[in-house]
């Protein structure tokens, strides 16, 4: 005979009865066979099952959801649909949730606080995963090899050492890489050379729209003209500063 029933609300359209002999302690008991990420119930690794199927599937971009209700959340992306505005900033959201945990930005709330240090954070997420800080939890494990990761996307970013992606590419060499900080750091190289050299003098520079800049201060091109008083420019931050005289405004020096 069952103790007890309780009710899991899942969303505003969807609940789930989910019957259990002893109340929930919040231990995460319950994994998914398929994805290995745990659950406090067996009910939400029901319903978190359906991510692998395609019960609750996007028509638009296919990915899989676990209910009804977030499936129809999910196609306000799509949509650009953002029913919910702040009335501090006027900034939209897509859920109710997402304009509760924005507005703790506005009024400094921080209702989830670490027992084990002096962190508090906007969102229980955020805490669940900054205690794994402490508990040294890494849930998110590699299907191909051992490894484990506290962080899905360090999961995601280790993924591509098994597939060889490589998203991030450079628009100046083509060069790809695996992280966009190593993307950062190669680009710095190419800001350090100096490729386009002037053919009047011998200055060079990194991107050709300040050689061409510069060209102009040979040929005396000045093709941003003031509409004011007729005054022509080389660069159009010149001709802005200049504006600035006409408003009344100290140019910025």
């Amino acid at each position: 005979m069952l103790d007890r029933h309780y009710l899991i609300v899942i969303s505003t359209t969807i609940c789930v009865f989910a019957c259990t002999g002893t109340k929930n302690t919040g231990e995460k008991l319950y994994s998914c066979d398929q994805c290995g990420k745990c659950f406090s119930s067996r009910t939400t690794l029901y319903v978190h099952k359906n991510v692998h199927t395609s019960k609750y599937m996007c028509t638009e971009c296919g990915k899989c959801l676990s209910h009804k209700g977030a499936l129809a959340v999910h196609m306000r992306i799509h949509s650009g649909q953002k029913p919910f505005e702040c009335t501090v900033c006027k900034r939209r959201c897509t859920t109710s949730s997402d304009l509760v945990k924005h507005v703790r930005i506005h009024n400094g709330d921080r209702p989830y606080p670490c027992t084990l240090c002096d962190k508090a954070f906007t969102e229980s997420g955020l805490l669940s995963r900054h205690m794994r800080v402490h508990t040294g939890d890494k849930p998110y494990k590699c299907r191909i090899c051992d490894k484990a990761f506290s962080m899905s996307h360090h999961l995601n970013r280790h993924m591509q050492v098994h597939t060889g992606d490589k998203p991030y590419k450079c628009f100046m060499c083509d060069k790809v890489f695996t992280r966009s900080e190593h993307l950062n750091r190669h680009v710095q190289v190419h800001a350090r050379e100096k490729p386009y050299k002037c053919h009047m003098c011998d200055k060079a520079f990194s991107q050709p729209e300040n050689l061409h800049s510069h060209i102009r201060l040979h040929v005396l091109d000045k093709p941003y003209q003031c509409y004011i008083c007729d005054k022509t420019f080389h660069r159009p931050v010149y001709l802005n500063s200049h504006l600035r005289i006409h408003m009344g405004d100290k140019p910025q020096m």
